[in-house]
């Protein structure tokens, strides 16, 4: 090492062992995370299932299945569809649907003349208006869900009282690389929004399968106060309800609740979504979420900082190996574990792969949200 980057060297160390204490200790809450277990009695809770859509005709009829075959009593629960000005098939789809099935499914097109920053809360806070349901469940027009989904919610909401329940997401069956890719970096999501559910400090969670009071969500006051944020729908509700109600925030850990949803096959796509993920840190009101935030900015960006260090020489290989090793080895622990809940062992040898790419992908998209403009099915939104 040379002798002048005695401060350096150590810094990278401290972040590096942090970091890996840190990953350790995601592990050991996602660990202890409970298993739900079905009950004996079925429960009786009445749900409604909201799904904001805008050009979904090839995956809309599939979910609307899926939901018509729920174990959870048909009396039970209903379906609001809130057809955001969608400019294929998907009316065509939803009222073919709607003729020719038992399901107690409402569409509601959404008035196109009024503008918003937000087009998916608005789709929501429209359609909850009409739900009956006392716990609403979301999830998205692209989305498949196994036929015990509902009642696994029900059963882990009756046996917890939570306020709100996230839920596990991943990938429909990966054919190419970049299908496992992100099945391991979406798990990695899941996984630490879990494990900060049950470290007491909610940070992730994904509107693809989330849950909660509809009371709840009135009392306090829904989406105001980011209703201008294109994004988080899921994770500002949540951190919302959790200082209103600290502990009554619940993560799913059952097969039976896993929703999957189709990746990205366009880098444009993924690149616009990972972006408006990135870009919600600054809006964060729990200073925990916006401190975790930032940590995991500098941890991986260090790590490039140590590439540069190497190849000026100005540091050993050796050093910036045993680095990336002390980051890794946790983080292959817990992603494995993750994987090996969500049925996706197979991608778990894809893990080395996204460690390598990993702190170039957090730094770009750390940079890259600080210009707030995306795109979202065709639409420019701020």
């Amino acid at each position: 090492m040379h002798s002048t980057l005695p401060l350096v060297a150590l810094l990278l160390i401290i972040l590096t062992s942090t970091y890996a204490l840190f990953t350790l200790a995601l592990w050991l809450y996602w660990q202890n995370i409970p298993a739900s277990r079905s009950l004996e009695n079925s429960p009786t809770t009445r749900i409604t299932v909201i799904i904001p859509v805008r050009n979904e005709a090839s995956h809309i009829g599939e979910l609307l299945s899926d939901l018509a075959q729920q174990t959870h009593e048909q009396n039970l629960f209903e379906v609001i569809v809130a057809d955001d000005g969608s400019t294929d098939n998907t009316p065509y789809v939803l009222k073919t649907f709607k003729k020719n099935s038992q399901l107690a499914l409402t569409v509601i097109e959404l008035d196109q003349d009024i503008r918003t920053a937000s087009p998916k809360k608005r789709a929501i806070e429209t359609a909850l208006r009409r739900a009956t349901g006392e716990l609403i469940v979301t999830t998205d027009g692209d989305c498949r869900v196994g036929p015990d989904w509902l009642i696994s919610i029900a059963e882990t909401y009756r046996a917890t009282g939570a306020k709100l329940i996230s839920g596990p997401v991943t990938f429909t069956t990966e054919t190419t690389l970049t299908d496992h890719l992100q099945t391991v970096e979406f798990s990695s999501l899941i996984g630490s929004g879990a494990a900060s559910i049950s470290a007491g400090s909610p940070s992730m969670c994904n509107g693809a399968n989330l849950a909660y009071e509809k009371k709840t969500f009135e009392e306090v006051g829904g989406f105001t106060g980011n209703e201008h944020l294109a994004s988080g729908d899921d994770e500002f509700l949540m951190h919302k309800i959790a200082e209103r109600y600290p502990g009554k925030i619940h993560f799913i850990k059952d097969r039976r609740a896993i929703v999957q949803t189709t990746s990205h096959s366009s880098w444009k796509d993924f690149f616009q979504q990972r972006k408006r993920w990135a870009s919600k840190w600054k809006h964060y009101k729990n200073p925990v979420s916006t401190a975790l935030a930032i940590y995991i900015f500098i941890c991986n960006a260090a790590l490039i900082a140590g590439l540069i260090l190497g190849f000026t020489e100005l540091v050993s290989w050796q050093y910036i190996l045993l680095l990336f090793a002390v980051k890794w080895l946790p983080e292959w622990i817990l992603i494995g574990s993750i994987l090996s809940f969500l049925r996706k062992s197979r991608s778990i040898i894809y893990i080395p792969v996204v460690q390598v790419i990993y702190p170039f992908y957090v730094s770009l998209f750390g940079l890259a949200a600080q210009q707030p403009k995306y795109i979202w099915k065709g639409r420019t939104l701020r």
